[in-house]
């Protein structure tokens, strides 16, 4: 490992229009630009979006992460941006997802559907540390699918 890694745990609103084909539109180029960044900059992670929010965790060089920190509080696509938590790692709980997307699979993308609903599913009710392991659960469900 060269020098010292961080994870770093948010949410944000999705402010992204409803409109499905914008919508769907918008998580293309957000995947494929993370990605690219990601690869780059030696961040791993997992993002978990629906039409209400935004739950990710970024794993990289302390540098990095806060640069694409920043990116991410000044997209207008994110709104009331909340940092859950940042720690210093020994190892990597993503290491082969420049960016992970939890949604790809059916069963996600439908027990994920909306903030509050019936799914339960409300990131501003869990801590980092709840983040980061549903994600890391669900990234391992999702390898499998």
């Amino acid at each position: 490992m060269t020098g010292s890694m961080y994870r770093l745990v948010y949410y944000s609103r999705n402010l992204i229009a409803s409109d499905e084909a914008l919508f769907a539109s918008n998580v293309e180029e957000i995947l494929a630009k993370s990605r690219f960044n990601n690869q780059r900059d030696e961040i791993t992670g997992a993002l978990l979006f629906n039409t209400g929010c935004f739950a990710q965790v970024l794993e990289g060089p302390l540098n990095k992460i806060e640069a694409a920190f920043e990116r991410i509080q000044q997209d207008e696509r994110h709104g009331d941006v909340s940092l859950l938590a940042l720690d210093r790692i020994y190892q990597r709980s993503f290491p082969n997802w420049a960016m992970g997307f939890i949604g790809n699979s059916a069963i996600h993308a439908k027990r994920f559907a909306g903030v509050g609903s019936s799914s339960g599913f409300d990131p501003s009710r869990l801590s980092g540390h709840e983040i980061h392991s549903l994600l890391k659960a669900l990234a391992i469900e999702e390898e499998a699918a």
